[in-house]
């Protein structure tokens, strides 16, 4: 069952539920931001129906219990456009705010999981496995995502760069040829110096990899579109998802490309793991026990 269709699967299913069941039905139906936080137990007293008909709710919707139901309604709810169901109140607690982020965070990162599309993904490994040089382009938020790519990358024996400079954008960008890789990462899809810099990267005849929304101006320049779709609260950009989805599939393209490079790279990562030892404070716990590795 698609997670975002889930409170109208509810709604179509509720003829054929139980009496008791559709009693379940109607708080979930009004309430659903509130169901997420509940307990089995909650649920059951506020719906004035046993928890074992709780169960039977879910089940009838072909979830495995309440906990499966719970998880996936969290999901529909951050991916559904009324996404001001997870705006803050002013007077949130902390504990509530806190809840409702984790949940929104997590709601984000299953749809992302299940959107995701394995050929194109497939086709950006494949992209930057043969890249000569990759670079990493993207302002603000962005901008910390692409310094955490080259990270990544070069850990990987890749030779990567990330800018975040306008300047040193253009000066990458008409630098690139044929063979290499510009990945332009943005959360918007519209950063008019972004575009400026892709649009001149697609001249050299460099391959480009774009992590933003669908249905975008960069999204359209790019040779090997990643679509990152999400609704926010754009009121509080500092709390934005899309930074730590686009985290996430970083972490996807960097393990594919690993994988592709085979055993020779695991050595080299035991070096530099090694290597970083003598960096790192010794904790005393450890120096009393001699087969201790630090």
């Amino acid at each position: 069952m698609n997670a975002v269709n889930l409170l109208k699967s509810i709604t179509d299913a509720r003829p054929k539920l139980r009496k008791s069941e559709q009693k379940v039905a109607d708080f979930v139906l009004a309430n659903p931001q509130e169901v997420i936080h509940m307990r089995i137990v909650d649920l059951a007293s506020e719906a004035n129906v046993s928890e074992p008909t709780v169960v039977r709710f879910c089940r009838a919707l072909h979830y495995d219990g309440f906990q499966d139901f719970k998880l996936t309604l969290a999901q529909g709810l951050a991916s559904n456009p009324n996404f001001e169901q997870f705006a803050l109140d002013s007077k949130d607690t902390v504990s509530e705010f806190k809840q409702k982020i984790f949940d929104s965070m997590i709601g984000n990162l299953i749809n992302m999981r299940d959107q995701l599309d394995a050929e194109t993904l497939e086709s950006a490994i494949d992209a930057l496995v043969k890249a000569k040089r990759i670079e990493f382009y993207g302002f603000g938020a962005s901008a910390a995502v692409c310094s955490d790519a080259q990270h990544k990358f070069y850990r990987l024996q890749i030779s990567a760069a990330a800018y975040s400079d306008p300047h040193m954008q253009t000066i990458s960008a008409v630098s690139m040829s044929a063979g290499d890789v510009v990945v332009a990462i943005s959360q918007t899809g519209r950063t008019k110096d972004l575009l400026h810099t892709v649009k001149l990267v697609k001249e050299t005849g460099a391959t480009v990899i774009t992590l933003c929304p669908g249905n975008t101006l960069l999204a359209d320049l790019a040779d090997i579109a990643i679509h990152i779709d999400v609704e926010e609260d754009k009121d509080l950009s500092t709390l934005m998802s899309s930074r730590v989805l686009h985290l996430v599939v970083i972490d996807v393209l960097a393990v594919g490309v690993a994988m592709r490079l085979g055993p020779a790279l695991l050595d080299h990562l035991k070096t530099i793991k090694r290597s970083l030892r003598s960096l790192r404070q010794n904790d005393k716990r450890l120096l009393a026990r001699p087969d201790a590795e630090i």
